[in-house]
């Protein structure tokens, strides 16, 4: 499940690919994070949503309104620590029956109909991450960042802190290893 990639590192885009905290990043807002990659360039900079960290609130508790009413027990995640204040809706779904699509910044009325339809899964976010040209690129030199290309099997999984364990141990042996670790190994 590892994403390799022999192209040069400046035409590399990770666009659509998920981003694993190194076990090492253990500073609050990335700890343990899953990020889905929306905009990845050299140039350009990267874009994309932590989903699997709930707050523990529902859209319900911020759109009352009638029209919203299907997106009512939506759980609602920490998409990152920019604009934190700002709510937006995405979807997961699949394309010919095999190919993991998520649709970042879709309309509170487009993630009701989409859940009223039942065939994709929506989430909603608070706040997203982004990175400065560059700055993606010099975290992977760094191992911050673990690549993986999304399967989908993601579909089926908890969209909560246990999809950071859950992805990693699918790796490889030793990532394995490295998901079983403790939250802080100095204090065994």
């Amino acid at each position: 499940m590892s994403d390799d990639s022999s192209t040069s590192e400046n035409s590399i885009s990770l666009r659509g690919r998920l981003l694993l905290a190194s076990p090492g990043l253990s500073d609050g807002t990335f700890d343990h994070s899953v990020i889905m990659l929306d905009e990845h360039s050299a140039a350009e900079g990267a874009h994309g949503t932590i989903i699997n960290h709930p707050t523990g609130t529902t859209v319900g508790e911020l759109l009352t309104d009638p029209d919203f009413a299907p997106l009512r027990n939506l759980p609602i995640h920490r998409g990152g620590p920019l604009s934190a204040g700002e709510l937006t809706f995405s979807c997961f779904s699949m394309v010919d029956g095999h190919s993991l699509v998520h649709r970042a910044s879709i309309s509170a009325q487009t993630a009701a109909d989409l859940i009223s339809a039942g065939e994709h899964i929506v989430r909603a976010t608070i706040g997203h991450s982004a990175w400065s040209p560059g700055q993606l690129e010099n975290e992977l030199k760094r191992n911050t960042w673990i690549t993986l290309k999304p399967s989908n099997e993601l579909l089926a999984m908890e969209h909560d802190v246990s999809l950071w364990k859950n992805l990693l141990k699918g790796i490889s042996p030793y990532h394995h290893l490295l998901s079983q670790a403790p939250q802080n190994p100095f204090l065994n």
